[in-house]
Formats: structure tokens, sequence, C-alpha cells
């Protein structure tokens, strides 16, 4: 595929992205999908074959997007504990960067598509698992590493941990999309990011 080919179909993939994080499967029209790409009913379909396949693509561009967010902050870290404190210090700026939603777009979906988007459904559960399974993988960096405060209480279990910051990932940006303060947001997200410092084997907090 030519060079501009494949730029034009990756602009195309992000408009989609950010048009079906803001609005959601359902709400999302294909007039919308139209609009928002500049392109028509037939070449949508010539390209991504269906509006259910263009939104799993979306699903895909906006999982790969927050993975190497991820990667790129575990790289810049020494300490595992530092660079997922520092991952979640970050999200409590969300209401303050200029995005489509607040809310994780996987989380959305989740709680959005039905049986009969059972495909796309799928690839949500397989994407929030990857990203569950990367926290996991960062906690048990930090065990083995000697960093991991007391390692053998089951509380303390890598896949425990990574299930808990997953899930509070997930709530702290539902609450970032509610009517409200930043400072409220960022309060919060500095309790998660102390709590997985107090992790850390010599922790001075």
């Amino acid at each position: 595929m030519p060079r501009a080919t494949l730029h034009n179909r990756q602009d195309s993939l992000e408009r989609a992205l950010n048009l079906f994080w803001q609005k959601g499967f359902h709400a999302t029209s294909l007039k919308d999908i139209e609009h928002a790409l500049d392109m028509r009913p037939g070449s949508i379909y010539a390209t991504f074959g269906s509006k259910d396949g263009l939104f799993q693509e979306a699903l895909d561009c906006y999982s790969a997007r927050s993975l190497r967010e991820m990667e790129s902050l575990m790289a810049s870290h020494d300490s595992p504990l530092t660079a997922l404190a520092t991952y979640i210090r970050k999200l409590g700026g969300l209401r303050d960067c200029e995005v489509p939603s607040r809310a994780c777009m996987l989380a959305k979906s989740l709680l959005e598509l039905g049986e009969r988007e059972q495909a796309a459904r799928d690839k949500v559960e397989m994407l929030l698992a990857n990203m569950e399974a990367r926290f996991r993988q960062a906690f048990a960096d930090a065990r083995d590493a000697g960093e991991l405060i007391d390692p053998e209480r089951p509380a303390h279990q890598p896949e425990r941990l990574g299930r808990r910051l997953q899930a509070e990932v997930m709530g702290l940006r539902a609450y970032a999309q509610r009517e409200g303060e930043s400072e409220a947001v960022r309060q919060l997200a500095e309790d998660i990011a102390q709590d997985i410092e107090a992790l850390k084997v010599n922790n001075t907090h």
C-alpha cells in the first residue's frame, strides 16, 4: 500500500477513534462517520469493511496508544512503582486536557456494548485484560527487584495489585468525566499514587 494511502488511512482511523470515544458506538451514526472522516459510505466500507470493523480498529488504536504511553513511563524510571505512581498522577490532570472524553474508551465501550456487538465486546475484554496484565507485570518487576514490601502478603501479589490498579484507574477516569473541580480529581489521583508508593521498601512518605 502506498505511503500516502497508509497515512490517509491512519488519519481516518484517528478521526474515527476520537468520534467513537466521544459519542460511543451506538450514538455514532454513519453520517457522523462520513463527516468526521470526510469519506463517502462506499469508501468507508471499502477501507474498513463496516462500522463495526472501523470501531474495532479504533479500539485497537486506542489501546496501542495507551500501552505506548505506559511503556514510555516505565522506561523512563528505574523503579516500577515510581513509574506507576507517575502514571496515576498524570491521569490526575485529565480535566485540564483536551480529549474526546475523560473516561476510558474501553470502559465506556464495555458498559455500552451488548450481545449484538459480541465481537466488539470480546475485543474490549481482551484489550482491558492486556492493560491489566501490564500493570501486573510492573508489580511483578517491582517484586523481583526487591522493591515490593512484604511480597508474600496475599494483598501484595502482583495479580491482585494489577487488578486493583485497573479498577482504580477506571474509577478515577469515570469520576473525572463528572462535572466538578480539577483539584478533586488530582487529589484522588494523588491518594492512589501514594498508596502505590507505600508498597515500596524503605518508603519515606
